[in-house]
C-alpha cells in the first residue's frame, strides 16, 4: 500500500483540527456534568424543601433543623422529635405550660428517650426537675415520695399509647418504639399547639 504524502502544512492542520475537535468534546462533557449536577442538586433541594423543612399547623410554624423540628414561641425555642402531623391524636386534657413555669417538676420514666423529649421542652420553662416516686407505688430508689398535688408527670411502657391527667399529675404510656411520640402529643397539648 503506497501513502500518500503529505506536507508539514496539512499535518499542521490536521492535528489543529484533532485537537480543535477534541477540545470541543471536553468543553461539551464538562459543561454537560455541571449542568447535569446543578440539576439533579436543585431537585434534591427543592424535595427536601417542600416536604420536609417547614410546616404550618394551626397557625404555629415548624421548621425542621438538624434533624429536629424548631418551634419559636415567644422568648422561647422548642426542639421536637415529631411535628404535630406525625403524632397520633389523642383525646386528652393536660394542664397549659404556664401550671408548670418556675416551678419544680417530679418525673419517674421508664424510658430514657421519651424523657429526654420531655427535658427538651420543659428544662428552659421549670425551676428544676427531680426525680420521684408516686405516693402509693413501689420504688426501689431513694427518691421523694410525692403525690398529685405536686406537678409530677409519670412516664411508663405500655401497649396502649394513652394520656391522662389527675389533678397535677400526668400518666404518659404507650408503646417503647412510639413513647417519644406520645410525649410530644403531650407537649403540643401543653403548649397549646393541639
Amino acid at each position: 500500500m503506497i501513502q500518500r504524502i503529505i506536507s508539514k502544512e496539512e499535518q499542521e492542520k490536521r492535528k489543529r483540527k484533532n485537537q480543535f475537535i477534541l477540545g470541543g468534546i471536553l468543553i461539551f462533557v464538562m459543561i454537560a456534568s455541571t449542568l447535569g449536577y446543578s440539576f439533579s442538586s436543585s431537585d434534591k433541594n427543592n424535595v427536601n424543601n417542600e416536604n420536609s423543612n417547614k410546616i404550618s399547623y394551626n397557625g404555629y410554624e415548624f421548621v425542621n433543623q438538624n434533624g429536629f423540628w424548631q418551634l419559636n414561641l415567644g422568648d422561647f425555642q422548642f426542639s421536637f422529635t415529631n411535628n404535630p402531623n406525625q403524632v397520633q391524636e389523642i383525646n386528652a386534657v393536660v394542664n397549659p405550660l404556664s401550671v408548670y413555669s418556675g416551678k419544680a417538676l417530679y418525673v419517674s420514666s421508664e424510658n430514657i428517650r421519651a424523657e429526654f423529649e420531655l427535658n427538651r421542652v420543659f428544662n428552659s420553662v421549670i425551676l428544676r426537675k427531680q426525680y420521684a416516686c408516686l405516693e402509693g407505688e413501689n420504688c426501689n430508689n431513694d427518691y421523694p415520695v410525692k403525690t398529685c398535688v405536686d406537678n409530677f408527670i409519670i412516664i411508663k411502657e405500655d401497649e396502649v399509647a394513652n394520656i391522662t391527667r389527675r389533678d397535677n399529675c400526668v400518666f404518659i404510656s404507650g408503646p417503647e418504639e412510639n413513647l417519644t411520640a406520645v410525649v410530644d402529643e403531650f407537649l403540643f397539648k401543653t403548649i397549646g399547639v393541639k
